[in-house]
Order: C-alpha cells, then sequence, then structure tokens
C-alpha cells in the first residue's frame, strides 16, 4: 500500500491525522453545543456552523495566496496550526450562559470560531499543495491518486476517534454529579427557562430530569444545573483539541525538511521561453483553470448534500434514531470507520482496472461518487416516507411513547454510501487539483478545492430549515434530487475533462 511513495508522504498524513482529530472532536458536537449552551434554534445553530464550515475553506484561499507569494508553505501550515490551537483554548473555557452574558459569550464563541478556521485556512490547503508537490517527481507520479487516497485514510483515523470524545467527556461529568445524558434534555431546559410550566411538553420534560437525576420539585434550578454540568463536559473536551494541534505541530516541525521547498526547485529550473512558447503555456493555464472551475462547480453541490451529517442528518440521529445507548455524535465515527475499511478495497478495484487496461478517469470517478451518494439519499427518503415520518417540529411534539425510533442499522447503511460516494470525490478531487493546477498556484488552487467546498457548506442551513418544515422523506429527496443532477452535468463534461488532464 505505501510501496513507491515519497518519503515525505507518512510525515505530512500524521501532521494531518492530529490536527483533523482536534478538528472532528469539535466539529462532532458544535450544533448541538451551541443548541444546549445558548438555547438558540436548531436553524440558529446551523446558521452558525454553516458560516464557520465555509469560513474554514473560504479562508484557504487566503492561506493559499500567502503561500503561493512568499513561497514559504512550510512556515505558513506551522502558523495555522498555532492560530487554531489559539481558538481552541477560548473555546474550552466553561463560563456558565446567562440571559445577562449570553451576548458577549457567543460572540467570543464566534471569534473562536473564525480562529479555528482562518488557522484552517492556513493549514489545509498548503499542506495539500506539499502533498501534491512531491506526486510532481516523475518517480512518483503514477502513484499521485492512489497517495492522495493514503492521505486521506489517515485524516479519517482522526475523524474515527475524535467524534467519542465529546460524549465521552461530557458523560463522565454528567455522572460525576449524579446525572445522566439525555440529548433532547437540554432543549427542554431552555424551553422550560423562557416559557414555564406553560410549555407544551412540560410532562415530557419532567419525565425526562427524574430519569436524568435532577428534582422535580424544583424544575428551574434542575434545568439550570443540568444545562451548565452538560456544557461544562462539552467545554472539557476542546482542551483535547489544544492537545492534538501541539502534537500535529511537534509532528510537523520534526518531519519537515523531508518536505519538498519549491521556491528553490523554481530558482534551480529557470527557463528562457520564446513568445510562442509563452503563448501556448498562457492557453493551456487558462484550459486547466477554466477545468478546475467546472469540476468545482459541481462539487459544491456534492459537499452540500454530504455535509449534512454535521448538521439535517446529525439532527436526524438525535430525533430519530434510537440514541439511548449511544449519543448521537459518536454516529458522525460511522463515516471515517467507513474510510479507513474501505479505502483498500477501493484502491484494489482501481488498480485491478488500471492492470487491465480499463482504468478510470478522476472525472469519471467523481460523477460515479454522485451518483452512490444519490443512493443513500434515496434509501433515506424511502425508509422515512415508508415510517410515515413528519416533519421533525411535528415529531417532537408527539407524546414519548408515541415516537416511534429508527435502529442504528438505518445510519449504518446510510453512511456506508455516502462514505463510498465521498472515496470517489474527495481524495480523487485532491488528486486532480493537483494534477492541473499550475506550478507557480498550488497554494492557490487547493484553496479554490477548499473553496467550492465552503460554497456548498454556506447552503448547509437549508437541510435544518427543510428537516423542521416538511415531511423529512422531502427534505431527502431534495437532496436525492441534487445529487443526480450533478452527476448529470459531470457527465456531460468528461470528455472535456480528461482532454485537459492530460
Amino acid at each position: 500500500m505505501f510501496k513507491n511513495h515519497p518519503k515525505g508522504l507518512i510525515p505530512a498524513a500524521l501532521a494531518n491525522m492530529g490536527e483533523r482529530f482536534g478538528y472532528y472532536i469539535m466539529n462532532a458536537v458544535l450544533v448541538l453545543f451551541l443548541c444546549s449552551k445558548f438555547g438558540v434554534s436548531e436553524e440558529t445553530s446551523s446558521l452558525i456552523y454553516s458560516f464557520f464550515y465555509a469560513g474554514i475553506y473560504v479562508l484557504s484561499l487566503a492561506g493559499g495566496f500567502i503561500a503561493d507569494k512568499t513561497q514559504n508553505y512550510k512556515g505558513t501550515i506551522m502558523s495555522g496550526l498555532i492560530v487554531m490551537a489559539l481558538g481552541y483554548v477560548a473555546l474550552s473555557i466553561p463560563i456558565l450562559a446567562t440571559a445577562q452574558n449570553s451576548t458577549w459569550l457567543l460572540t467570543l464563541t464566534c471569534v473562536a470560531l473564525f480562529l479555528i478556521a482562518f488557522g484552517n485556512g492556513l493549514f489545509k490547503g498548503n499542506l495539500q499543495a506539499i502533498v501534491g508537490q512531491m506526486y510532481d517527481d516523475p518517480k512518483y507520479s503514477s502513484q499521485r491518486d492512489s497517495g492522495f487516497q493514503i492521505f486521506y485514510v489517515f485524516i479519517n483515523i482522526g475523524g474515527l476517534v475524535a467524534p467519542f470524545v465529546a460524549p465521552l467527556l461530557r458523560s463522565w461529568w454528567l455522572e460525576s454529579h449524579a446525572m445522566v445524558y439525555n440529548a433532547g434534555l437540554p432543549a427542554l431546559c431552555h424551553q422550560f427557562m423562557a416559557e414555564g410550566e406553560a410549555m407544551a411538553n412540560f410532562a415530557n420534560l419532567q419525565a425526562l430530569m427524574a430519569e436524568c437525576g435532577g428534582d422535580v420539585a424544583n424544575m428551574l434550578a434542575s434545568c439550570e444545573k443540568y444545562l451548565q454540568i452538560f456544557n461544562e463536559g462539552i467545554h472539557y473536551s476542546f482542551m483535547a483539541s489544544v492537545a492534538a494541534m501541539f502534537i500535529s505541530l511537534v509532528v510537523f516541525i520534526c518531519t519537515k525538511k523531508m518536505f519538498p521547498t519549491p521556491g528553490k526547485k523554481e530558482a534551480a529550473a529557470t527557463v528562457e521561453y520564446t513568445a510562442e512558447e509563452k503563448k501556448a503555456m498562457a492557453q493551456e493555464i487558462k484550459q486547466r483553470i477554466y477545468a478546475l472551475l467546472a469540476v468545482l462547480g459541481v462539487v459544491i453541490f456534492f459537499w452540500f448534500s454530504f455535509h449534512q451529517n454535521g448538521t439535517s442528518l446529525s439532527l436526524f440521529a438525535r430525533d430519530f434514531v434510537d440514541t439511548s445507548t449511544i449519543a448521537p455524535e459518536i454516529w458522525q465515527a460511522v463515516n471515517p470507520f467507513f474510510v479507513i475499511v474501505l479505502t483498500p478495497v477501493v484502491m484494489w478495484i482501481f488498480g485491478a482496472l488500471s492492470a487491465r487496461g480499463k482504468e478510470i478517469s478522476t472525472p469519471r470517478k467523481i460523477a460515479i461518487g454522485m451518483f452512490i451518494a444519490g443512493l443513500a439519499y434515496l434509501f433515506l427518503a424511502v425508509y422515512s416516507l415508508y415510517m410515515g415520518y413528519p416533519s421533525a417540529d411535528a415529531y417532537r411534539a408527539l407524546p414519548v411513547a408515541e415516537q416511534v425510533k429508527a435502529g442504528a442499522w438505518v445510519l449504518i447503511a446510510l453512511y456506508f454510501f455516502l462514505t463510498v460516494a465521498e472515496l470517489f470525490i474527495s481524495p480523487l478531487g485532491l488528486s486532480f487539483v493537483s494534477k492541473i493546477a499550475p506550478k507557480h498556484l498550488q497554494g492557490l488552487c487547493q484553496g479554490l478545492w477548499l473553496g467550492a467546498t465552503a460554497v456548498g457548506n454556506l447552503l448547509l442551513w437549508i437541510g435544518p430549515l427543510m428537516y423542521n418544515a416538511i415531511p423529512i422523506w422531502q427534505c431527502w429527496t431534495v437532496f436525492l434530487v441534487v445529487c443526480l443532477v450533478s452527476m448529470g452535468v459531470m457527465l456531460g463534461m468528461v470528455k472535456w475533462l480528461e482532454r485537459v488532464a492530460k
């Protein structure tokens, strides 16, 4: 699996794995954390999440520009890790949100998220650019796709472990105060604090509070205490993110001599070109940029659909799936688990086809990935229609005894399809970008790839909006249609993209 790959691949992947571990600890709980800490609606929480997630990728353009301009990719990457660590430190401070301090505390939280997003922008795209530069060496160029797939596996090792950290720390902290975790209780606590006993589902609150160790005779005090302890546990998990940034920084500093230094290579390779050669080169660069932008326009809609795992799909796991023994955030570990397990299988399939002279081009693989993502939402739409699930708002208003929960197998099947789709799109998209990007714009082009992800993430709030307003099978059908239309557009461009990428 690692044969015929540059020595710097594994150190780069390890540095990225540590950063991703810290990031996914926070990402696994962010939407639910904002709801539980500040009592904001799911739509507002998802909107903050969307802008934060988009900011990560938009700011990769700034990070790529800085690294390309200075040709100091390594320094930019290290700066990114430090800035991210500062953001996680700010998030880890366990201050109780009250009516008096919620405004500035939510502002501080948003500033912390900006620091994480900006640091990620300095780090993520430039590390990917360095990996791509390793495969510019003709000795390794034929292994570019598989190299990015290996790199992607390490990302997901961090993503596999991370979702367990916050729930474990939160549950431990609750248990140390003689309380029990319940995913739906924080929202009910906030509702009671706003409406009192006149709230529509006060009986549900009483039943859950009694189960979770609260004093139903003094419901206001119990709600305040439960929210405080619940959120303190999450704050402490962010400290693990700080430690992960430090580990990634140490790994990168200790191994940075193994990575290419493009500035020095370009200086050594200075050549004089004729006017005709310069014109031909400019035309080729223009075609490459057009091809890149065309692919980016399609994958926007994949990320819009796929990253619902942090918004509407996470809310689906909380509301419609039996999480009495497993916290809803932990279901986000299913996706990286499948990435790790399925990547060798997908690599073997691609290798076997190549050996038989039936190699599938990267643009065609991306189109197939869009189709498989559509299958994921087709499955969920059919299941939700069969179960007769209404909108999430209507479902939560039902008495607890009438809420029919889905089994864990539903999420496992869903994430299986989404993960296979991801393996056809994300690592191979990175490989495609590194292959067609002009040499002097590697960081910026990787930033553009991430920028497309940002645009998709800016649309994430639409998912929870539909999820709460219409029968959820209709919500999943919208994503099915988006994936299929994107597949059709990609297939229409395949032959042109294959010519440009030669």
